[in-house]
């Protein structure tokens, strides 16, 4: 009897197939569209996951991985013995992620990330200088000012980020303040204070500070978007000369 071949009678080749992650973007993609057009609420629970890879036409283990990746991205969150929900979809959740760009981020790529911070920074402190609060203005002056009493780089950092951040609350907008909240992290600036001890900066670094507090307390958007592009792009210049040794 004649042999079958395997061209015959055996599996298609593997390339046939959809790629696997091709299937588990697409349960992505469906399961984002049906939280945008209300199908899913922020805070209501999914239906099982054999239901939802029922529903949507895809296989159980790509909907498993998407479930997996929405979860990192904060858009869903497992609750132990009660499913999966979507989460609430707060900005500064969905935006975390900025952070640990920032963090990991070397050379020429954290000149990039300072190049998009300036443009947010600068606008966000435009925005503050016309809508900010007195309390608000009071906790910016109150960071500036402990800035200005200590020389420890550790303090200095710390009411610089607490500074940055007030502002960028008081602009009004929760998207723009979590993306400055993920591209000005902790371990980014301690990797900037450390260089500006060595060289002597922080009398300059102070003095920007204190140009944007004028401009705020100015209520004067213009000036205060120069002041802070200014600051900005000196943080930026230094560290472009930092990667190009």
């Amino acid at each position: 009897m004649e042999a079958t071949t395997t061209e015959e009678s055996g599996p298609e080749p593997a390339a046939a197939a959809p790629p696997k992650g091709t299937v588990t973007q697409r349960a992505i993609e469906r399961i984002k569209a049906m939280i945008a057009e209300g199908a899913l609420e922020p805070g209501q629970r999914l239906p099982t996951e054999r239901d939802l890879a029922a529903q949507l036409g895809i296989s159980r283990s790509s909907m498993r991985e998407a479930i997996r990746a929405l979860t990192v991205l904060g858009v869903l969150e497992a609750r132990h013995g009660s499913g999966i929900y979507v989460t609430r979809l707060e900005a500064g959740d969905l935006l975390e992620t900025f952070g640990v760009v920032a963090d990991l981020s070397r050379g020429p790529r954290l000149v990039e990330l300072l190049q998009v911070r300036r443009v947010l920074e600068s606008t966000a402190t435009a925005l503050a200088a016309a809508r900010i609060t007195p309390d608000e203005l009071a906790r910016v002056e109150q960071h500036l000012t402990a800035m200005n009493a200590t020389d420890d780089p550790e303090e200095i950092l710390a009411h610089d980020i607490a500074f940055h951040r007030v502002i960028a609350a008081a602009a009004g907008n929760e998207t723009m303040a979590a993306i400055l909240e993920g591209l000005s992290s902790r371990t980014f600036r301690a990797r900037v204070w450390r260089g500006y001890q060595e060289e002597g900066a922080f009398a300059r670094t102070r003095r920007e500070h204190a140009a944007i507090h004028r401009a705020l307390a100015a209520r004067d958007p213009e000036a205060a978007r120069a002041a802070a592009a200014a600051h900005v792009g000196e943080v930026e210049e230094w560290l472009r000369a930092q990667v190009e040794r």
